[in-house]
């Protein structure tokens, strides 16, 4: 293994806001992400950070990351949600993906978490085969829902 996965620090923020974006424009979204430098630095690793991730660094080089945050669940109590797993387009096939998604899975073990759970694009054939053959199962008739910053304004106008 020519890398190395450790957890992120304070100093990672601005690599991990680039790998966000590079996700972004693998997504077909370029324009989506609206978070900045200084929301990663305040919401990682502020006085109450709303996430953590794992690094993966090669030769001095973030060149990947699984960035994840607890959740409650009322039937399972704590668990994970993995928000991403990122690699950098040209350090895919080096097995970082998995060294990272094992991370994740470690942790999670280590502290009795009873699910870990992520969305996974439909057309994304390669990351949800490797999903599945890790174990891992795609729920079938749930979907993601979601009400974006102008729906939700709109509805809390209109409900008042």
């Amino acid at each position: 293994m020519n890398f190395t996965i450790r957890k992120a620090i304070t100093e990672d923020a601005r690599a991990i806001l680039g790998l966000i974006k590079e996700l972004a424009l693998f997504e077909k979204l370029p324009d989506a992400v609206v978070v900045t430098f200084e929301d990663i630095k305040r919401d990682g690793f502020g006085k109450n950070p709303l996430f953590q991730a794992f690094i993966a660094e090669k030769e001095g080089e973030i060149v990947g990351m699984a960035l994840y945050y607890y959740r409650y669940s009322t039937w399972k109590g704590k668990t994970i949600h993995l928000e991403d797993l990122i690699v950098k387009h040209s350090m895919r096939g080096q097995n970082i993906g998995s060294a990272l998604y094992k991370a994740i899975l470690q942790q999670a073990y280590d502290e009795k978490i009873r699910r870990v759970e992520w969305a996974v694009l439909d057309w994304n054939t390669p990351a949800r085969d490797f999903y599945i053959k890790s174990g891992a199962k795609i729920l079938d008739g749930w979907e993601t829902v979601q009400m974006d910053e102008e729906n939700l304004k709109k509805y809390i106008l209109k409900n008042k």
